[in-house]
């Protein structure tokens, strides 16, 4: 059987309702929707077709037909179209990332805030996987004689804030040593190679205070650069799905929080998605328990280089153009934050040289 263009038009016009209704839709609604001058046995005729080919279920409770996984896939390939967003919503994205640049997974998080926040679902981001990252700098800030904040910069722009406290007293001039030593030591080298280093010993010397520093202070420096290689997993909006009309019934809202309560399996699902711009509907989820979900997911880049996803889980009943043209904005946006980031840091660095931490 053909999927002819009347067939297609049909068809578009029962996803669009759908998506904005969530309510089955007859031949009749249709009929007065479509500017097409079909009448509602042809409609019908039409619609049958269309359930037949698998593009259309039909709820037992309704007369209606409602869009299969089939459909939004033809749709999302086919048939939609991606709306143009505002001036407004374009400034008040730049506006909202330009603040919050300086520092990469707060900036990550304020992404998925906004998502979630302007398409009224559950947004997600994940961090880079950070197996190639770079150390690019390390200062060690004295608060008090036995309290540093330990300052870790990585290549991409992240930055780790550690507060240690030290066993024993230590003064800012030892300090700024070890510092100077430590990036002068490890800029540029992989985060793994720096792990495998025999850090104590790099750093002890004649000079006692020294060795001890570096004994007192390298075992929160190894446990912090292992926790920057440790892929993260941020979400927002997770009240949202109670708006949903698909998640009135208690019982399908609590099985949407539990599935993304268990974030290690739902991270494994994103992590291993493609590049790009990618959407997953119902039953192409490897995972069961997605089954009733579509997820649109787009990467982000630092210097031209994808590091993580970012992303949003939701019904099928899915605005899907309009997703993902803020996504693409939003994406846009982040990779422009990181190159500025990326260069202000370069400028920083430079400054101050590989003889200076800080």
């Amino acid at each position: 059987m053909e999927l002819t263009e009347r067939k297609l038009k049909i068809l578009q016009a029962i996803i669009s309702d759908y998506v904005k209704t969530a309510e089955p839709v007859g031949s009749r609604t249709l009929s007065k929707k479509l500017d097409m001058s079909i009448s509602p046995a042809t409609i019908r005729n039409e619609m049958s077709d269309l359930e037949e080919m698998g593009y259309l279920t039909h709820p037992h409770t309704s007369a209606g037909r409602v869009p299969s996984d089939k459909a939004y896939r033809l749709y999302v390939n086919q048939l939609m179209e991606k709306p143009e967003l505002s001036v407004a919503e374009k400034t008040a994205i730049a506006n909202e990332l330009q603040a919050d640049i300086n520092e990469f997974e707060r900036t990550i998080r304020h992404a998925a805030r906004i998502l979630s926040r302007i398409t009224n679902l559950t947004s997600f981001a994940v961090t880079p996987t950070r197996n190639e990252e770079a150390l690019k700098f390390v200062n060690l800030l004295p608060v008090d004689d036995k309290t540093v904040v330990m300052m870790i910069v990585s290549e991409t722009g992240e930055i780790s804030n550690t507060a240690l406290k030290l066993p024993r007293p230590c003064n800012a001039e030892n300090l700024q040593l070890l510092a100077k030593s430590m990036t002068y030591k490890y800029r540029g080298m992989k985060l793994t190679d720096v792990l495998k280093d025999n850090i104590i010993e790099s750093f002890e010397s004649n000079v006692e205070a020294m060795g001890n520093l570096a004994q007192d202070i390298m075992p929160d420096f190894m446990k912090t650069l292992e926790e920057m290689l440790n892929v993260q997993l941020y979400m927002d909006g997770l009240t949202n799905i109670f708006d949903i009309p698909e998640y009135s019934d208690m019982e399908k809202a609590k099985n949407f929080l539990t599935m993304l309560d268990q974030k290690d399996e739902f991270l494994k699902t994103i992590v291993e998605r493609d590049d790009g711009v990618i959407v997953t509907i119902g039953d192409e989820h490897m995972d069961e328990q997605m089954a009733d979900y579509s997820v649109i997911t787009a990467t982000y880049s630092v210097d031209g280089k994808t590091v993580g996803k970012i992303g949003v889980i939701g019904p099928k009943r899915m605005k899907y153009g309009e997703v993902t043209s803020i996504m693409e904005y939003l994406t846009e946006n982040l990779n422009d934050s990181f190159k500025l980031e990326g260069s202000t840091l370069e400028g920083n660095l430079d400054e101050v040289g590989p003889g200076e931490g800080g």
